[in-house]
């Protein structure tokens, strides 16, 4: 008993969440419609609490090494549900605007929460599995939320396909290492890994940073992410570009990290092609698009390269570089989705570049806005971007070996996706709008306050903030205990 008992109080934030996801379950069935405003705000006030409930836990093992708390779950969950929080809050206003709120959407969202917590925490194969399927469930349904667009309908029919496919690579992978290791534990599988290497490892291996590649969206199997991005509802491509990202480059630092620590050379090298086949589709297939959502997508592709950098320096500092990565990067994307969902011309939101024409004189606050999180994610000094990438690149040179000359790719590739980037500015400040252009909408609140924090945080805010954010991203990479 009190073996359970500790248990139960080290998984205490995803208890929090399931629990309270099924209470605000009942409360939308019994209440109806009329209760989708109540039931956002708990959710709301339920991530927080569970945000709180993790920063505040005792740290261990639970469920014999199934569950893992240490301090770098604690930081990426709490990265992940703060996420999940802004998402519902961005959600809520918009869903109302367009006449599809339901109080489904952000009891979807807690619950994809506590999956990604479980990820966050996966301490064998079959933690991290059941906890990619209970996100995954929930975010194919919000992928397809607006079932009258026929755009969302299929994307969350691709994003349901391609993610079955990615469940079978991530399966094989986990049954080969099962296989080989004879344990699901990943401290078992490195002490058999160090002592036992052989090539049935390295394929179920392969085939397992395959199927979590998909999830990050990292190229060859980014196949899904610009349909997605385009077709799914805003609010909910905001949240597939932040905490389902955290959660999954978390699970991957702490799969590889962990149960192959001993393996760094062959997994690097699947990390470091995946990361340079990123940094091209991303960068040159992000030149040609006009859809701003879709110019999103290929913008995080390219990214999401970056931050595998980190993890593929397989040293202290590079966990703690793709941490602060990906939250810089989080901070700028909930910027970008802010702008996105403040503006509308007669009730249509503005989703082709080209809209952007003469925003500077309708609406200068959210131009400036949309060009610093611009240069940020461009990585111009001294924006948070920047930041963001001086870690991540300075950890892959101090790696040694093929490390610096990857990390060089990157600066290039940066410097070609800064063309897009430079185009949305271009746009704004000096195209003039067209002839009969209907004014924007009004701004809703909660967008716009988001929007202008995060541009605020980009800068000048992210120059203060790194001296505590900082610390933080190292105690947790320190505490997780890579070299």
């Amino acid at each position: 008993m009190p073996d359970l008992i500790s248990a139960l109080r080290l998984s205490a934030p995803e208890i929090t969440l399931a629990v309270g996801g099924l209470v605000l379950l009942m409360i939308g069935a019994f209440s109806g419609e009329r209760s989708t405003r109540v039931v956002s705000w708990l959710s709301v006030l339920l991530l927080l609490a569970a945000t709180a409930v993790t920063v505040t836990g005792p740290l261990g093992q639970a469920f014999n090494g199934a569950y893992v708390a240490d301090p770098l779950s604690v930081y990426g969950k709490a990265v992940i549900f703060l996420s999940s929080a802004v998402a519902i809050i961005l959600g809520n206003g918009w869903m109302h605007r367009q006449k599809i709120a339901k109080f489904e959407y952000p009891v979807l969202i807690v619950l994809a929460s506590a999956g990604m917590g479980m990820m966050a925490s996966s301490g064998d194969l079959i933690s991290m599995y059941v906890g990619i399927e209970l996100h995954s469930l929930a975010l194919y349904v919000l992928a397809a939320y607006h079932r009258d667009d026929l755009k969302a309908s299929e994307a969350g029919l691709k994003y349901f396909v391609l993610g079955a496919l990615s469940s079978g690579l991530l399966l094989y992978g986990a049954s080969l290492i099962y296989g080989f290791a004879g344990s699901m534990r990943f401290e078992d599988i490195a002490a058999y890994a160090a002592t036992n290497p052989s090539t049935g490892l390295v394929f179920g291996l392969v085939f397992l940073i395959s199927g979590l590649a998909f999830k990050i969206s990292a190229a060859p199997f980014h196949m899904w992410t610009p349909d997605v991005y385009e077709g799914a509802p805003t609010p909910v491509v905001a949240l597939f570009a932040s905490a389902p990202k955290m959660a999954a480059m978390v699970l991957i630092a702490r799969t590889l990290e962990g149960a192959f620590a001993n393996s760094h050379q062959q997994w690097a090298q699947v990390l470091i092609l995946i990361s340079l086949i990123s940094f091209a589709v991303g960068a040159f297939g992000g030149l040609v698009q006009k859809d701003i959502q879709r110019l999103l997508a290929y913008s995080s592709i390219a990214n999401i390269g970056y931050a595998l950098l980190g993890i593929a320096a397989g040293t202290t500092l590079g966990v703690e570089a793709m941490l602060m990565f990906m939250t810089l990067y989080i901070i700028d994307q909930f910027g970008f989705f802010g702008i996105l969902l403040s503006l509308s011309r007669n009730g249509r939101p503005i989703r082709k570049v080209q809209d952007l024409a003469g925003l500077r004189k309708e609406r200068p606050l959210t131009t400036i806005a949309l060009t610093i999180l611009s240069l940020s994610v461009l990585g111009m000094p001294p924006l948070s971007g920047f930041w963001a990438k001086y870690y991540v690149f300075g950890a892959a040179a101090d790696a040694g070996g093929i490390m610096p000359a990857v990390a060089v790719a990157g600066l290039v590739a940066s410097v070609v996706a800064g063309f897009y980037y430079l185009r949305i500015i271009k746009v704004m400040w000096f195209d003039p709008a067209p002839e009969g252009t209907a004014p924007t909408d009004a701004a809703p609140v909660e967008a716009k306050t988001i929007a202008l924090t995060a541009a605020a945080f980009s800068f000048p805010v992210v120059i203060v903030a790194l001296i505590w954010l900082q610390p933080l991203a190292s105690r947790a990479a320190t505490g997780f205990g890579v070299s």
